[in-house]
């Protein structure tokens, strides 16, 4: 009975190594640096961002804004690096990650490299927080993008735990530390508490929309927008929410141009996925579990 469960635990632990190695090589490979010479470096934020990523072995791993605020950082203090395409495939993620990503971005283009976002797919809600502290924002014309507002997500299991009779027994220091709980409905008060809060962050990315296209739309033009609503990418040029449309290709060419790099430039993602990591992040993530409670998210 052992010697078979050892051989079941082995041939998992193959079949996981065999997903990963055929995933890695059907990944595009980075074009290797040449030692000087100008570079356009790329950052890919692909999946919901969060504090910290967790991978995922079949779909690949989310944004962690730890790794990304390190990989802009590095971008920052290399000299050969010209200028930055963010290619973002992102539905969007925590306020906290969108923010941190943001103002290490602002730093970035402070230094005086330009800083260009290429949108994928999807960049939403968090990943259009992100594109809005970059120089030059391009989108495909079907990309889905905008979802401008916050959300905050709780569950009430009131019900069921009344059902499989499961009561739970608080004991708290004061009135609203249990705020959130799925055992109990929130008070109209607690209801109100938490609204204040999702309007303050609310607020926090009108105001970062409104800075990041400052001179190509207004807070007139802005609040209309701004409901949570999402745009194609064409809406979004058509209403100053992007700059342009194109492709990763062309967004590379418009760093190149924004950078005054002439004819080729070398291109370098900065953050390749590494198939171990995804690997021990995955088994992590088995083993602890998500521990996410209720978070503000965009």
């Amino acid at each position: 009975m052992k010697k078979r469960i050892v051989i079941g635990l082995i041939l998992v632990i193959l079949l996981i190594l065999l997903i990963m190695a055929v995933q890695s090589l059907s990944q595009p490979q980075a074009r290797p640096g040449l030692k000087g010479g100008d570079k356009i470096g790329v950052i890919e934020i692909s999946g919901v961002m969060a504090g910290t990523g967790t991978a995922n072995l079949l779909s690949g791993s989310t944004a962690s804004a730890r790794d990304i605020m390190a990989i802009v950082r590095q971008a920052a203090s290399r000299p050969d690096i010209k200028a930055v395409v963010v290619r973002v495939d992102s539905p969007g993620g925590t306020s906290v990650a969108a923010q941190e990503i943001g103002v290490e971005l602002d730093k970035l283009r402070a230094s005086g490299k330009p800083v260009i976002t290429s949108m994928g797919d999807v960049c939403a809600s968090g990943g259009y927080w992100i594109a809005c502290s970059t120089d030059h924002i391009m989108a495909n014309p079907a990309t889905l993008t905008g979802s401008i507002g916050v959300i905050m997500e709780m569950q009430n299991m009131q019900g069921l735990y009344e059902k499989i009779g499961l009561k739970e027994v608080v004991i708290k220091s004061g009135e609203h530390k249990d705020i959130g709980s799925p055992f109990r409905e929130l008070t109209a008060v607690e209801q109100q508490l938490l609204q204040g809060i999702v309007q303050d962050s609310y607020q926090q990315f009108v105001d970062q929309v409104l800075k990041g296209r400052e001179g190509k739309i207004t807070r007139e033009q802005l609040m209309p927008l701004a409901d949570g609503r999402i745009f194609t990418g064409a809406q979004a040029k058509d209403l100053g929410l992007v700059d342009s449309l194109g492709d990763y290709y062309d967004a590379i060419e418009q760093a190149k141009i924004m950078a005054g790099i002439p004819g080729e430039a070398t291109v370098e993602v900065l953050n390749q996925e590494d198939m171990w990591k995804r690997l021990v992040s995955s088994l992590e993530s088995a083993l602890l579990g998500n521990q996410l409670k209720a978070r503000l998210y965009y």
